[in-house]
C-alpha cells in the first residue's frame, strides 16, 4: 500500500508516494509557473496547475507498482480562485498569496474593522494576502460571483478536480479572514457586512477527515475510483507534523529565505496579548490543538545578501563554510540586527532597517560572516522567549528543517545561544510526508493519532547539543547588547519619519 502526498507550492508542484512507515518511495516535481497580466499582476493559470499535478501523478504511477490507497493535499495558504461548483468552470485565475493588487482594498477594509476583534476570531492579522481581499478585488474588477460559485484554495482546487466535492480544511479556511477558529464556523455576519454571501465559501472539515472520494475517469492516471481524498491544509503545519512537532514543548524551525517557526498549543481563547506578539494562530491539523506561527523575515535572505556583498561573483556556500571553520568559538563582539526587509515577531516593524554594531578594524571577513549567524540566532532566541511567555510553556526542544540546516556552524551557534538541543531529522520531503500521513490517518492505515506519531518518532535524526560555557557568554551579549539596543535602533527610523 502507498500514501500519496500532493504539495502545491509557490514555486514548485510536488507529488510523492510514501509507505506506511513514512519512507519516501518516489517523488515527482514540476515548476508552478507564474504568469503576469497587462498590469504586471501575478497569477497562476488554474487549468495549467491542475493538468501539471495530474500529469505528475500519472508519471509517478507509470514507474510504480504501488497502488495508491489514499491522497492528502497540502498547499500554500492564501492563494485561491473562484470556481463554478456546478459546471467546474474557472471563474477567475488563481491569485497568489504574494499578489499585491489587493493593497488598496485591504487598506480600505482596515478602516472599517476592529483588527484586534478580528484577530481574536480568526487568529491572523489583517493583510492584503488573505482570501477576503482577493474576493473583494475580483468582485470590484467585474468577476461574476453568482449562485454556485465558490472560493477555493489551491489544495481545495485539486481535491475538487479529483472528487467533484467542494470542501476545505480548518487551516486554509482561516486564511480567508472570514472563518472563525474560536467557533469553527464561517463568520456569516461579517461576510454579509463585506457584501458577500456565506454560500461563497466551502464546507470545512478537519485535516484528517476525507472531503470525498476520487470520481470516475482517473484510472489512466493510476488513481482508482473511490480512493479517499483529504485537504491536509497549510504546508508549514503539515511539515511540522511530519517531524513530530505536535506538543507545546517542541518548535519547528524551518529555514529558507525567511525562517518560519511553528508550534502547537492546546485549544484556547485567542487574546489581545497574542495579537501584540505578532504571532499568527490557527486550528491545528490534529484535534484539540491550535498552531502558532512566526517568522524571521530575512534569515536565509541575510546570508544571501552577505554572499553577494563579500565577493564580486557571489561567495560560494563551500567558501563560506570554509571561512567559518577558522573562526574562534567565542562571541565575535559584533551585533547584527537582521532587519534588511523589516522585522517580524516579536516586534513587527516594516520600517526598521538592519544594522551592524561593534565593528573594529581588527575584525575579519570571517568575523562578519559569523556575526550574521549570531544575529540570526539572537533573533530566534528573542522569538522563542516571547512565545514561552505568551504560551506559559517551556520551548526547549527545537527541530530544524530546510536548507539552513546544512550549515552546521549556524546550527551549533543557535544551540549555544538558546541552550537547547537542536534535532535535525533525516527527511527530504516533510510537507509531502505530513499530507500523506494525514491521509493515512483518514483512511485508517494508522489506528489512531498515537499510532501515526509512533511511526513519525522512528525517523532517523541528528542532534546538536549546546555548549554550556559558551551559552553563558552568549546570554550576556544577548541580554545586555542585542535586547537593550532594540528600542534605540527602532527609534532612529521613527524619529526620522
Amino acid at each position: 500500500m502507498s500514501l500519496l502526498g500532493i504539495d502545491i507550492g509557490t514555486t514548485n508542484l510536488k507529488v510523492g508516494l510514501f509507505n506506511r512507515d513514512g519512507n519516501l518511495i518516489d517523488v515527482r516535481t514540476a515548476p508552478n509557473r507564474v504568469y503576469y497580466d497587462k498590469h504586471s499582476f501575478p497569477y497562476y493559470e488554474p487549468a495549467v496547475l491542475v493538468e501539471s499535478v495530474i500529469g505528475l501523478i500519472k508519471e509517478l504511477q507509470e514507474q510504480s507498482t504501488h497502488e495508491i490507497e489514499t491522497i492528502g493535499i497540502t498547499s500554500m495558504a492564501e492563494s485561491g480562485l473562484l470556481v463554478n461548483q456546478e459546471t467546474g468552470e474557472y471563474i477567475s485565475p488563481i491569485l497568489p498569496w504574494f499578489d499585491r493588487r489587493t493593497n488598496k482594498i485591504a487598506d480600505q477594509l482596515r478602516l472599517e474593522i476592529d483588527e484586534i476583534d478580528r484577530f481574536k476570531k480568526t487568529g491572523i492579522k489583517h493583510s492584503y494576502k488573505h482570501g477576503l481581499a482577493k474576493i473583494l478585488w475580483l468582485k470590484e474588477a467585474g468577476y461574476q460571483i453568482k449562485k454556485g460559485v465558490k472560493w477555493l484554495s489551491t489544495a481545495d482546487l485539486i481535491a475538487f478536480h479529483l472528487t467533484k466535492v467542494v470542501a476545505t480544511d480548518y487551516t486554509l479556511a482561516a486564511r480567508t479572514y472570514v472563518y472563525r477558529i474560536d467557533t469553527k464556523e464561517w463568520d456569516e455576519s461579517f461576510i454579509q457586512k463585506c457584501g458577500l454571501d456565506k454560500e461563497l465559501f466551502p464546507e470545512v472539515k478537519a485535516s484528517y477527515e476525507p472531503v470525498g472520494e476520487v470520481s470516475e475517469g482517473f484510472d489512466d492516471y493510476g488513481i482508482k475510483e473511490g480512493t479517499p481524498v483529504i485537504v491536509a491544509g497549510h504546508d508549514h503545519v503539515c511539515a511540522a507534523l511530519a517531524v513530530g512537532v505536535v506538543t507545546p514543548q517542541v518548535v519547528l524551525d524551518s529555514i529558507g529565505t525567511a525562517e518560519t517557526l511553528v508550534g502547537s498549543v492546546a485549544e484556547r481563547t485567542i487574546t489581545e496579548e497574542d495579537y501584540r506578539s505578532g504571532l499568527n494562530f490557527g486550528v491545528h491539523v490534529l484535534p484539540n490543538r491550535l498552531f502558532w506561527m512566526g517568522a524571521i523575515q530575512s534569515s536565509g535572505g541575510s546570508i544571501e545578501w552577505l554572499r553577494n556583498l563579500l565577493a564580486d561573483d557571489k561567495l560560494s556556500y563551500d567558501r563560506l563554510l570554509y571561512l567559518l571553520e577558522g573562526v574562534d568559538h567565542q562571541p565575535t563582539g559584533i551585533l547584527y540586527f537582521p532587519y534588511i526587509t523589516g522585522s517580524g515577531v516579536p516586534m513587527p516593524d516594516t520600517d526598521v532597517n538592519g544594522a551592524f554594531i561593534g565593528l573594529k578594524a581588527s575584525h575579519s571577513k570571517e568575523d562578519v560572516i559569523k556575526a550574521v549567524l549570531e544575529g540570526l540566532s539572537y533573533e530566534f532566541e528573542w522569538m522563542r522567549n516571547t512565545v514561552e511567555k505568551i504560551l506559559s510553556t517551556k520551548l526547549d526542544q527545537i527541530t530544524s528543517v530546510g536548507g539552513g540546516t546544512k550549515n552546521r556552524h549556524w546550527m551549533q551557534l543557535k544551540s549555544n545561544v538558546s541552550n537547547c538541543p537542536i534535532t535535525i531529522p533525516e527527511i527530504n520531503e516533510a510537507t509531502l510526508m505530513g499530507a500523506a500521513m494525514l491521509a493515512g490517518l483518514a483512511k485508517g492505515i494508522y489506528q489512531d493519532e498515537a499510532d501515526m506519531l509512533d511511526v513519525i518518532d522512528q525517523i532517523k535524526k541528528e542532534e546538536i547539543q549546546p555548549n554550556s560555557s559558551l551559552y553563558k557568554k552568549y546570554k550576556n551579549v544577548y541580554q545586555n547588547g542585542y535586547l537593550k539596543l532594540q528600542d534605540p535602533i527602532r527609534q532612529i527610523y521613527t524619529n526620522n519619519e
